[in-house]
């Protein structure tokens, strides 16, 4: 592989996390509208859909062996190409949980049992914590990245206070047991997609800069 065809494999490879990371946010965008909708045919695209983004994280891989077996990378690339691997598989995880999201939307029985506000307010700043995110990876830019992270500590504060409310919906009702259960997983997952963004944002000071930071 000549040094010209090695920056064009970087550059890929690259670009191919940014897609990656598109398509990640799109599946969480589109799992929380159906939950909010209970559209049915919206949740099983976001299933059937997740096949993609699985795609990404095993040609990702594929081209990260492929650099290391074949070129070598020292310092500033050894650590971009090791960390877009890291990378994928956050990405990949962020995708799942959305697909998650949009598994227990098709188990939802009948209505919803409160008018959701707080959860697709997380499901927005989960999304803008991975749009950003990628902003940064895609511009090597440590302080955007220390920044994002923060946000998580938004997620978490209201993943507790929807939790409280809702078991304490269920003790009072134990009709709404099934519906209220399914949101609960839902809430988990969202909670878990900002702390899989936090990872992204440690890469991405990782590629940066050389140090490893704890943000979540």
């Amino acid at each position: 592989m000549t040094r010209t065809k090695y920056q064009e494999t970087l550059g890929i490879l690259k670009n191919d996390i940014i897609q990656m990371g598109k398509l990640s946010q799109d599946a969480i965008h589109n799992s929380i509208a159906a939950l909010k909708n209970l559209d049915i045919e919206l949740a099983e695209s976001v299933i059937e859909g997740d096949e993609i983004i699985d795609d990404y994280e095993r040609n990702i891989e594929a081209s990260v062996s492929q650099l290391i077996a074949l070129q070598s990378p020292i310092a500033g690339d050894m650590r971009f190409v090791t960390s877009c691997l890291k990378i994928a598989i956050d990405l990949e995880r962020m995708a799942d949980l959305a697909t998650d999201i949009a598994k227990n939307t098709t188990k939802i029985e009948g209505n919803h049992i409160k008018p959701l506000i707080d959860i697709p307010k997380m499901a927005e700043i989960a999304e803008n914590m991975l749009e950003q995110v990628m902003t940064a990876f895609a511009n090597n830019d440590v302080k955007l990245a220390e920044s994002v992270a923060k946000l998580d500590d938004e997620i978490d504060r209201t993943f507790y206070e929807v939790w409280k409310e809702l078991i304490s919906m269920m003790a009072q009702d134990e009709t709404i047991i099934n519906n209220a259960s399914h949101l609960l997983f839902v809430i988990r997952y969202l909670e878990r997609i900002g702390d899989h963004a936090c990872n992204v944002c440690e890469s991405v000071v990782y590629i940066a800069s050389g140090k490893r930071e704890d943000l979540n």
